[in-house]
């Protein structure tokens, strides 16, 4: 019979479990390969010789953060740009990027278009230090649509531009039914773990007023189909009331940024059981940011039309029930402010409620409930020791992680702070 591997059994600490809302003191945490085992009381006086207990000292002991709108391949601003820089370049630029959301806390992400299988892969395997990875592959745009980053006057050709098939593109163009039923499933084919789509304007796009909304629904809808089919479901990036209206009717489960949504959209989405990705954090960096980094000039100009908006529809979509993911949405040096969106949130909403939004709530979103954003019983083990009271003050997960004193990712031990 072979020996039993080491187990990590964690004592002295207060466990969050967001969907819970309160600390529980006196019970012992216990790691045995990449799974939780155990939460009671007791675990120590079970220890065997090759097992490594750890006192955290009064210390927050709670689930990994969980980011479910990033850009990982989005090194520069400016979109376009970012979708010209040879293939190479882009995914050796996102190394350090990843490295440092999971420095942050976060213990997986889900990419909303640009990061695929491969760069998920080589986080799986150890080969790059990250968060795990839900990759969407290439989000999928209509013709002069969020995803078409070619300038007005530009020669449109049957085929669209070949720097939508480059790593550092987000998006692809398809056009007609058929057509975006081949991409769905040449973007599953590749590994992607959900399907993105752009169903109105958007800011970083330089042709499409934020009010249009993009994609038939007959469009939408055969995106949906496909998607369901391999059991899986569809993300869309979406403004305004009409446009989310559109996507939700079809079968969009998830809407992405939704900072125009009146009162009645809200209801409806949580009447559906759509989540909702609010990403106010990217609008005020890019409102501070954006021009010095490289946002084209037109993009700068649409900020305004959404930002202000945004933090009134957290509260509608709080006061609807809609369920919302934590989301970040940001580009070039702007990744570095990741967790300014808990601090929005917390504000607002309350520290609870940002935190559910990156743990419970995210991981039913990504239909990964039970197994992340809890200290469960068989739940994965992405573990966050805290210096600090973040039901208190949201400060102590603000930064780049110096309030962390250990990351634990699938049991592994990512990150511990010298004494």
């Amino acid at each position: 019979m072979s020996p039993r591997l080491p187990r990590l059994i964690f004592t002295n600490a207060r466990l969050l479990d967001p969907d819970d809302g309160r600390y529980r003191s006196g019970l012992d945490l216990v790691v045995e390969g990449d799974r939780i085992i155990a939460v009671s009381a007791g675990q120590i006086a079970l220890a065997e010789p090759h097992d490594r207990i750890i006192d955290i000292q009064g210390k927050t002991l709670m689930p990994g953060l969980i980011d479910c709108h990033v850009h990982v391949l989005a090194a520069n601003a400016n979109l376009g740009l970012n979708a010209r820089v040879p293939n190479a370049l882009v995914t050796l630029r996102a190394v350090p990027i990843i490295a440092a959301m999971l420095a942050r806390g976060f213990t997986s992400v889900r990419d909303a278009g640009g990061a695929d299988w491969a760069l998920a892969q080589a986080v799986e395997q150890g080969l790059i230090a990250g968060p795990r990875i839900f990759a969407s592959g290439k989000a999928l745009s209509q013709t002069g649509g969020h995803g078409d980053f070619r300038a007005r006057g530009e020669l449109l050709m049957t085929e669209p531009c070949s720097c939508c098939f480059r790593a550092g593109a987000i998006a692809r163009v398809v056009d007609g039914v058929e057509a975006v039923r081949l991409a769905v499933r040449e973007e599953l084919q590749q590994g992607a773990s959900q399907i993105k789509i752009m169903a109105s304007g958007g800011v970083a796009s330089p042709t499409d007023p934020i009010a249009n909304t993009q994609y038939s629904e007959a469009e939408i809808r055969a995106i949906v189909d496909e998607a369901e089919a391999a059991n899986t479901y569809v993300m869309a990036h979406a403004y305004t009331s009409r446009a989310i209206r559109r996507a939700i009717e079809c079968g969009v489960r998830s809407i992405e940024h939704g900072n125009l949504a009146d009162a009645e959209t809200a209801r409806r989405m949580a009447e559906l059981g759509t989540f909702v990705v609010p990403t106010q954090v990217t609008y005020e960096m890019l409102a501070k940011h954006g021009e010095r980094y490289g946002l084209p000039a037109a993009s700068v100009a649409k900020i305004e039309a959404v930002r202000g908006a945004g933090r009134e529809a957290l509260l509608r979509y709080a006061e609807a029930g809609v369920p919302m993911g934590y989301g970040s949405d940001l580009l070039g040096e702007m990744h570095q402010y990741q967790s300014e969106e808990l601090r929005i949130r917390a504000k607002l909403l309350g520290n609870l409620e940002a935190l559910r939004s990156a743990t419970s709530v995210a991981a039913r979103l990504l239909e990964r409930s039970g197994e992340l954003g809890c200290l469960a019983n068989g739940a994965i083990a992405d573990l966050l020791v805290v210096d600090g009271d973040p039901l208190a003050s949201i400060d102590c997960l603000l930064g780049q992680g110096e309030r962390l004193e250990m990351i634990i990712q699938a049991g592994r031990i990512v990150k511990q702070r010298a004494d």
